[in-house]
């Protein structure tokens, strides 16, 4: 595989508008190959999508999903830049597939890593730190495996970096990007929450044979 350099990363996303991540992969996908990484963005839609990012998108819709049982729920607003889209299928789909999807990530809290404060960070380091097949190992060794796995378990916590429930060969922000790219707007997840029926609730240990010894006076 052909070694991506930094100032070739930096070519394409000057030349398609592409995040940083998104050049990078398209590049590795293509073997440094920067025509054929271009046409791989364009055809992902992530090319229109990184010129589209910066502008505001204060319309859209706020939806609810309620999974089969009524014991998970979820309330998420997805934002566009006109009411006009807000009202088109594409887009209504393409939330209630979000919704969905949060529905189905009982880890997820936040939207996008760039949302996770340096405390959160912080504490997982510190649990990552103390485990025990880490004893041992040269301070340098072990902070790179630490690095790799608090990486991995901020993606864990994030709704974007999500494979797509419908289609696992994407993420949820690569089925946005293609949804900016066929419906022309800038596309942003504001604000999502996830309900779980009972959850905080204590419950009360209870003895089975106890309470039945209770119902029929043989206590």
């Amino acid at each position: 595989m052909a070694e991506i350099s930094a100032k070739l990363v930096k070519d394409l996303r000057e030349r398609t508008g592409a995040g940083m991540m998104d050049c990078k992969k398209a590049l590795a996908e293509n073997n440094g190959d920067i025509e054929k990484a271009t046409e791989w963005l364009r055809q992902k839609g992530i090319a229109s999508a990184g010129k589209k990012a910066g502008r505001v998108a204060a319309e859209g819709l706020v939806d609810a999903y309620i999974h089969t049982g009524g014991r998970i729920g979820v309330l998420v607003e997805v934002n566009c830049e006109t009411d006009f889209v807000a009202k088109r299928d594409e887009f209504r789909e393409l939330v209630r597939n979000i919704a969905m999807q949060i529905a189905a990530c009982p880890n997820v809290e936040f939207i996008s890593t760039s949302e996770i404060s340096e405390d959160v960070v912080a504490r997982e380091k510190a649990i990552e730190m103390g485990r025990e097949d880490l004893d041992g190992k040269p301070e340098q060794l072990k902070e790179k495996i630490v690095d790799g796995r608090i990486k991995k378990r901020l993606e864990e916590l994030c709704l974007l970096p999500q494979p797509f429930i419908r289609d696992q060969s994407k993420t949820v922000e690569e089925l946005i990007k293609e949804s900016i790219a066929k419906i022309g707007e800038n596309i942003q997840v504001r604000r999502f929450q996830r309900f779980v029926l009972g959850e905080g609730i204590e419950k009360q240990a209870s003895n089975f044979a106890e309470e039945v010894a209770a119902q029929t006076g043989n206590k």
